[in-house]
């Protein structure tokens, strides 16, 4: 949904979306929370932007767990 280098407010983030406003708040806070996402309060918005490193090394795990579990022989 983000572009490079871009931060969206929730409603910009509510109109792109199918889910209600408090469901893209709930999965606001679970990303943020989980590093996946930043943000940032001006006035009254709240902005949103990806944390790309938090993403790259959670995917790096998951490619090493199966590298690891799911050796070819």
């Amino acid at each position: 949904m983000f572009d490079d280098g871009e931060r969206l407010s929730v409603g910009q983030i509510v109109a792109a979306s199918p889910l209600s406003r408090s469901a893209v708040a709930h999965h606001l806070r679970v990303l943020r929370e989980a590093g996946i996402l930043r943000c940032e309060k001006v006035g009254k918005e709240v902005w949103y932007w990806p944390a790309p490193d938090t993403v790259r090394a959670a995917l790096a795990a998951v490619r090493d767990y199966l590298d690891d579990r799911f050796v070819s022989s």
